[in-house]
Parts: structure tokens; C-alpha cells; sequence
């Protein structure tokens, strides 16, 4: 295995003039989409053709939504501004300052659902916003795609309205709001929004300007993959009717059989059409567009991005760019199909992979940066290592309805073969100028270890494992086990924990051949459904036994279109029907987060209490001893010894 660790960095020569120009890029506004009146007098514009308003500080990345669509619609031809975080609480003049667009305005309340962004687990209030200049705190509303569509259509009746991102996207439906307690209509009966975009957006957005843009109204454009919108029409015979919205307020088991048609059909390569009555109206959901193909999906990460926040917030720093600055994406979608994530129900469970070509293209742009010093953050994706993976019988799965290419065992049509992503993984880190390119994403361990009839693609697989814990990780390597009880597992669609402890046996064994010392930081979670306090005092006990501080850990939360929130709120698991208990009160999670920390002195005496009210005299054994003392602080973090 090749170390590249002293690699000097050398730019290579086309880059060498250009150190100074993109140095002085971070300051010209002009290389930006104009976010002002004065900006967009600049370019001569009359008149914006979009405006785009975003709950986010306007970064020019290919990570963030808004700067993808602003930038698509650009390519297009069309004439497009962006509003970040506009002032909703004043004489609304952010909202007023460009006029009114031609087509349309879009919204988005951010990368982040704004009340995942706002509060805690605890449904506290957070103090900061990783996605604002300075971390600042309250320059979003909560529910920003209802606030903003309400104010653009008072202040201009006449123009479209489109909502994208995540909240709206993923509130498309009847859904369970975890701040408010209680089941929400579809953010269309909320919002003033025309239509929804949900999902990746490219190919909705474009569709729906060049409709506009032929003249067409908002109302008769109805046959638009990944749109939402209220309807007048019938449904056909092929469609999906859900139970109503109010039907689903009397009877929550309606809400988890809604749940599981929802699921399976953002999971199908082709989808039906879906409906929910909802007050006197009907809301018409049409189904995903197939998977994007390689060349679409060069062409939304090869256009003009700057990668840089816009100078109008010089000198501050947003923490959520810095995450990413020198980081690279390398597909969408994820086939795991986790009962807590949100990934498959936005991006769906097919993967959308980048040519190899546009991935060194954008590492070469990385380069480019004034700031970059030879470290690419992380080459990854939703999942780090499903790069270039789909069915192997593309027919198999046009049919396929399962929301897991993983769980409860891997797809026997899945291919597994890492041996592009090794490639890829391998021939950025011999770049002159790449000292060392990490993995930041999270990695599924169980795709890299399943086992498969092709013994060639097994040893590829085991190389790739060496070739990450060898050479792409940066002191510590992050994994999500999530939990040790196979029981709680296998609700949440992940692996049994004994791969885990196979996974770590051959991260030992890497570390000790290449004579390293990394550490592997398992996340876990706590109060998740079907999790109850005997498991988690488990999980304390098998995770003591394998010397681990447990430093990655949380309390569930229930967010829009997962699994698990449906079972949270329904206490049903909506595909068996079966009655599953979940932690609700604030004693409850208290009483189940605390045996994370296990081996604190001050948790004791409350474990043993609780253990003893399990009666499970054995598990305080386990923990602390016959002789009840405190474990040694020898326990307190997990290390490979040289």
C-alpha cells in the first residue's frame, strides 16, 4: 500500500497563474447570482426571470440546494437571483427589493428541515445555526416555505410560487410534526406555495420554467415528475389513494399504512401517482423521475460554482461551509434504506453516480482554492462507499418494492464491487498536489464485508477496506452501529451488531499491520423505536467489553417521512402491523441516554437503581462489579496499541 503522507504538494502549472485571480474571486460579487437590486443593475438586468429565497446563507457550492437550482436554471438561459435568509419580521423590503420575476419565485427553507435545524431532541431551543454567517441564531422562521410563500403571495398574487428542499419536500404529505406533537396536513394546505418540487430538483425546476416561459399557467401543469400540488381532477384507476388526512386524525393505524405506500413508491424506479384528500380538496403527488443518468449528473456538478460563500458575508465564517469546503461528492442516493434517515424518501434508494472524469475535475477546482493545503475532507456521499452500485439485473429491480437493498440481508441482485471507488479513492491520492484524501462520510461496513458468489469482487472488497483504514482516515474513523440489540437492529434496518465486532477485528488488524493508531468511534441511539432501558443497559455492557467511551450518541428524533417517526407517533410498525413501545417522556429518554455513560461516578448509583427495578442484577455485575466499584478510566476510550 503506497503511504501518502509526505507527498509534497505541487500545483500543477495551469494552476500556478491562477492562485491570485480565485484569491480575489472570494470578493467579486459579480461571479456570484446576483442577490441585489444594485448586483443585478450590474449585470443590466430589467427584469430576474426566478427568484430563488433560502433559509441558508447563499454558498455558491454544490452542496447547497439553492446554488444548484440558481445554477441550473443559469445554464438554461434564464435570469436568476437568490434572497438569503430574508427579514420576514420588518416592512418585508428583502421581499420586495428585485420586483417580481417573470416565471416564478422558489423557495426553500434550507439544507435542513428548520425545525431540526432550531431545536433540539429536547425540543430546546439551539443557540446557533451552523447554516448562517457567524453561527448566528434566529435568521430563519420556524417553517420557513409557509412564512415566505405567505408574504410573496400577499405582496404578488399573480406570481407562481414553488417550494423545494427538504422541509417541503419531505412534509409533501400528511406527516407527524415532532415540535408541534400532533399529525400535520400536507405543508400545501399550510403554505401559500403553487406546487411542490420534491426530491433532487434539476429536472423539475427546468421543466417547470420552460412551461412557464411558454406561456403556460401554473394550474394546467400537472403531469411534471416530483411535483405536489392540489388538484381538481380524478384519480385513475392505476393511482394510489391514501386515507384522508382527517381520517388519518381519528385513526393513526391509516397514518402507518399511508406511511408504507409513501415508502415504497419513492422507491420505485417508476412510481404511481399518489392521492390525499385533505380539507375539500385532493393533493396529487406524481412520482419520482428515473434515476439520473452519469451525464445529468455532470452537469449539475460541473457548472460554473465558486465554492465560496458570497462576499457580502466577508470575514464571517459558516460553520456548515467549512465542513465541506474541500470535500467531494461523489453520487446521490442510498440504497440502506435506514427506518431514522430521510435520504431515500429525498434522493431516493437508486444510486446516481458521477463519471470519474467530473470527480478529478471538481478535485482539481479543490486545489485551486487559495486556502486548500493538500487535504481532501471527504470523498463521499450519503453513504460513503455505494459509489457506482445498482441492481445487476436492471429488470429485477424495476420491479423491486423494497425500501432496503441491505436489510434484512443484502439484495442478491446488488452488486457490491468497490473496485471503482477504489480507483477513484487511489488515483486522487497519487495527485501531486493531494497529500491525503480522507473518508468523512459515513461508511457501511456491512456492503464492504457481504458476503458474494464472485470471490474476485470479495477480495476487492477486503482491499478496499485496507485501502480506507490504511490510507483515508484521519486519526479516527467514524461507523454507526447505532445500537447492540439485534431486536432493536432490525427496526431500524441495520445490520446485526456482531458485524460490527467483525469490523473492528479487521480495523485492529490493519492498524497493526500498518502500525498505526486510530480510533474507531462508534454512533449509537438511544430511546429509538422498540428500544427499551434493558437493551441500552446491554448496549452499555457490550460496548464496555470492547473498551469503548462512547463519545457518538444521541436521543432520537423524530423527523418528517421516516420509519421510525411513523412508528413514534402510531405506535404501529406500519409494514408487519405490529404494536411497538417507544420512549416518549422526558424521564423515559433520560432513563435510557444515561447508560451511555456508564462508567461516569456520578451515573452509578442511577444505574444501579434502574437495573435493580429490571431486575438485572447480572448487568450491574457486568458494568461495576461484584464489589460495586467504579471501572478503571483505563476504559475511558478505545485505542489501538502500536
Amino acid at each position: 500500500m503506497k503511504n501518502n503522507h509526505c507527498k509534497k504538494v505541487a500545483f500543477p502549472p495551469s494552476m500556478d497563474g491562477e492562485k491570485k485571480l480565485l484569491s480575489d474571486n472570494r470578493f467579486d460579487k459579480s461571479l456570484f447570482l446576483p442577490t441585489s437590486k444594485d448586483e443585478m443593475d450590474r449585470l443590466g438586468w430589467v427584469q430576474p426571470d426566478v427568484i430563488l429565497f433560502t433559509g441558508d446563507a447563499y454558498i455558491d457550492h454544490p452542496s447547497f440546494g439553492t446554488s444548484v437550482i440558481g445554477r441550473v436554471l443559469q445554464k438554461a438561459g434564464y435570469k436568476v437571483c437568490i434572497v438569503p435568509q430574508p427579514n420576514w419580521r420588518d416592512d418585508l423590503r428583502d421581499f420586495k427589493k428585485l420586483g417580481k420575476p417573470r416565471l416564478f419565485f422558489g423557495i426553500s427553507a434550507g439544507a435542513m428541515d428548520s425545525m431540526v435545524n432550531h431545536y433540539t431532541a429536547n425540543r430546546r431551543l439551539r443557540h446557533d445555526d451552523a447554516y448562517t454567517a457567524g453561527g448566528k441564531h434566529g435568521m430563519r422562521p420556524d417553517y420557513p416555505t409557509i412564512v415566505y410563500s405567505g408574504i410573496l403571495k400577499k405582496l404578488f398574487p399573480d406570481v407562481p410560487v414553488i417550494a423545494g428542499g427538504i422541509e417541503a419536500s419531505l412534509r409533501r404529505l400528511s406527516h407527524y410534526d415532532y415540535w408541534a406533537d400532533k399529525l400535520r396536513p400536507s405543508i400545501l394546505a399550510e403554505s401559500s406555495a403553487d406546487m411542490i418540487s420534491y426530491g433532487m430538483g434539476e429536472r423539475t425546476i427546468l421543466e417547470i420554467a420552460r412551461r412557464l416561459d411558454k406561456g403556460e399557467n401554473i394550474e394546467n401543469i400537472t403531469d411534471v415528475p416530483q411535483t405536489a400540488f392540489f388538484s381538481d381532477s380524478s384519480p385513475s384507476e392505476e393511482d394510489i389513494i391514501l386515507s384522508s388526512y382527517e381520517d388519518c386524525l381519528k385513526d393513526k393505524s391509516k397514518q402507518a399504512k399511508n406511511f408504507r405506500h409513501i415508502e415504497e413508491e419513492s422507491n420505485k424506479i417508476h412510481g404511481k401517482v399518489i392521492w390525499q384528500k385533505t380539507g375539500n380538496r385532493m393533493i396529487r403527488v406524481n412520482p419520482m423521475y428515473p434515476p439520473m443518468e452519469m451525464g445529468g449528473i455532470d452537469m449539475s456538478f460541473d457548472l460554473p460554482y465558486t465554492r465560496l460563500p458570497h462576499p457580502r458575508y466577508k470575514g464571517k465564517i459558516i460553520p456548515a461551509y467549512e465542513m465541506i469546503r474541500h470535500s467531494v461528492n461523489l453520487h446521490r442516493g442510498c440504497f440502506g434504506g435506514c427506518a431514522f434517515c430521510t435520504i431515500s424518501a429525498h434522493q431516493g434508494k437508486f444510486i446516481s453516480s458521477r463519471s470519474k472524469e467530473s470527480v478529478m475535475r471538481e478535485v482539481e477546482r479543490v486545489a485551486e482554492m487559495p486556502d486548500f493545503k493538500g487535504y481532501i475532507s471527504d470523498l463521499g456521499g450519503p453513504s460513503a462507499n455505494m459509489y457506482g452500485m445498482g441492481g445487476i439485473d436492471k429488470k429485477i429491480c424495476e420491479k423491486c418494492v423494497r425500501p432496503s437493498c441491505l436489510h434484512p440481508k443484502v439484495c442478491p441482485n446488488l452488486n457490491t464491487d468497490h473496485s471503482q471507488l477504489l480507483d477513484i479513492y487511489k488515483e486522487v491520492n497519487n495527485l501531486p498536489f493531494v497529500k491525503k484524501s480522507f473518508i468523512g462520510s459515513g461508511v457501511r461496513y456491512d456492503l464492504a464485508m457481504a458476503p458474494c458468489k464472485n470471490k474476485e469482487v470479495e477480495l476487492i472488497n477486503r482491499e478496499y477496506l485496507h485501502e480506507l483504514i490504511a490510507n483515508h482516515v484521519s486519526g479516527r474513523l467514524k461507523v454507526a452501529p447505532e445500537h447492540t440489540s439485534d431486536r432493536v437492529l432490525s427496526i431500524m434496518r441495520k445490520p446485526s451488531f456482531s458485524q460490527f465486532i467483525d469490523f473492528k477485528r479487521i480495523f485492529d488488524k490493519v492498524n497493526s499491520m500498518e502500525g498505526l493508531n486510530q480510533q474507531l468511534i462508534p454512533y449509537f441511539i438511544s430511546s429509538h423505536p422498540g428500544c427499551k432501558g434493558e437493551d441500552m443497559a446491554e448496549l452499555a455492557v457490550a460496548t464496555k467489553k470492547l473498551n469503548f467511551h462512547l463519545e457518538q450518541v444521541q436521543d432520537f428524533t423524530p423527523t418528517p417521512m421516516t420509519l421510525a417517526t411513523e412508528i413514534y407517533f402510531t405506535g404501529i410498525h406500519p409494514y408487519t402491523g405490529e404494536k411497538i413501545f417507544t420512549a416518549k417522556t422526558e424521564k423515559e429518554k433520560l432513563n435510557q441516554r444515561m447508560f451511555f455513560f456508564w462508567y461516569k461516578p456520578e451515573a452509578k448509583r442511577e444505574i444501579i437503581e434502574e437495573l435493580k427495578k429490571l431486575h438485572r442484577p447480572d448487568l450491574v455485575d457486568a458494568l461495576y462489579g461484584s464489589n460495586g466499584l467504579l471501572p478503571s478510566r483505563r476504559f475511558a476510550t478505545y485505542r489501538r496499541k502500536r
